[in-house]
């Protein structure tokens, strides 16, 4: 895999021809051909997956933002309810 990519970054800078990275590789210049026509192809899942990662982050910082919100919340309303209930004379060790 590692050589199948540093061949082809040769061939897009132009380093080299398909003939020359098909001899230094001992492959046929077509099997090159069609590892450049899949980069060609391929190449935009590459940025389709990280918008679609980046999309998805901000989601979960959203879904985290509205989660930290709703468990302040709830910590108040129960700080609340014990304080009522110690005023009332509600004895809480006996929880259910």
């Amino acid at each position: 895999m590692s050589s199948k990519l540093t061949s082809l970054q040769k061939l897009s800078k132009e380093e080299k021809t398909i003939q020359q990275i098909a001899q230094e590789n001992d492959i046929t210049p077509t099997q090159v051909s069609a590892w450049k026509k899949e980069l060609e192809e391929r190449m935009c899942e590459i940025f389709e997956r990280k918008n679609a990662s980046d999309k998805q982050l901000k989601h979960h910082e959203k879904r985290g933002g509205h989660l930290e919100r709703k468990i302040g919340q709830l910590v108040i309303e129960k700080e609340f309810l014990e304080k009522k209930c110690e005023q009332l004379g509600i004895d809480l060790t006996e929880r259910p």
